[in-house]
């Protein structure tokens, strides 16, 4: 089997880059960004590799028709909307590209934090309302606090990073041993709930972090403490979160991600808005942003370099 022989079939949009390289590599491409999941797994077996984002799942029923496939490519950090382990039993390949996005989520979660800490969409909204409240909107500084990071690989090592220039100690903890390093002191969750007053998760979503940020969890914690998550929001309860925020135990959250999202991320809910919802959009001591931590221009263009060039070397091309 030749390159050309090779077909790929990208199902999301993505930076042109990625169908240029491929294509100059020799691969042939084709493009379905419109037909339904049953539409595409009618003529999956004609592919031998996927490109997509998450517009739907790939599960077993999908896998099983996708009987040349030997790639799935997901333009971007996570892999939740694959059935990894059914995918890996029937021989294929699967590529992600958190290090395409992993800069964007660090600088995003920086920003939250000191948003949050200088009232900043708080003083922002006062002042277009001709409000001008300087007592009411005084800050807090990040120098002598305590970061927590719970998840330590490619995003909450980018975040690491990023606070090297503010004068805090930044503590880790992962489920994977020996990962810490100059950035951050790995510990046990114990000991991150004991001293934080900052808490960033960037985790995947997975069966041990699904609602992992609940009432016990919370509890847990020795200060009342800030809370970012740029990671997935099927891993807060909001409700929980929501009490927290009402009891002063949490004194302020960043939400990038929602548990509310559709798994495609492209849209919330239809409907009625859930209670704990309505609260988070009058609190002025949440900030939300609708899961935009790893997506700049930068950002979009590195993941697509990043999935190229783990294709290519799939295929061990140099």
């Amino acid at each position: 089997m030749t390159l050309s022989d090779i077909k790929i079939l990208h199902i999301d949009s993505n930076h042109p880059l990625l169908w240029g390289q491929l294509e100059k590599a020799g691969f042939s491409n084709e493009e379905d960004f419109t037909s339904s999941k049953e539409e595409v797994e009618s003529k999956i077996q004609n592919y031998h590799g996927i490109v997509i984002r998450s517009r739907f799942k790939i599960d077993k029923q999908f896998l099983d028709k996708a009987t040349n496939l030997q790639f799935i490519a997901r333009v971007g950090a996570g892999l939740e909307s694959i059935d990894c382990d059914y995918a890996i039993s029937k021989g294929v390949h699967l590529i992600a590209a958190p290090e395409g996005n992993r800069n964007a989520v660090g600088e995003h979660a920086l920003g939250m934090i000191l948003s949050l800490f200088n009232k900043l969409n708080k003083a922002d909204k006062e002042v277009r309302s001709g409000h001008w409240n300087r007592e009411s909107n005084r800050g807090h500084e990040l120098e002598g606090k305590t970061v927590g990071i719970i998840g330590y690989g490619n995003m909450g090592k980018s975040f690491a990073k990023k606070l090297r220039g503010f004068d805090v100690q930044v503590l880790c903890y992962d489920i994977l041993p020996n990962v810490g390093d100059e950035n951050a002191r790995q510990v046990s969750l114990s000991e991150l709930q004991k001293n934080a007053d900052v808490l960033s998760l960037h985790t995947p979503w997975t069966p041990e972090t699904d609602k992992m940020i609940n009432t016990d969890f919370i509890a847990a914690f020795e200060k009342p403490f800030w809370f970012i998550n740029t990671a997935r929001g099927n891993s807060v309860v909001t409700a929980d979160l929501v009490e927290a925020l009402k009891s002063g135990k949490v004194l302020g959250a960043g939400l990038d991600v929602l548990e509310y999202e559709k798994l495609s991320f492209e849209t919330l809910f239809e409907g009625k808005k859930p209670e704990a919802f309505e609260y988070l959009l009058q609190a002025e001591n949440v900030l939300l942003t609708p899961h935009i931590a790893g997506w700049t221009f930068e950002s979009k263009e590195k993941l697509a370099q990043t999935i190229v060039d783990k294709i290519l070397k799939f295929y061990a091309i140099e």
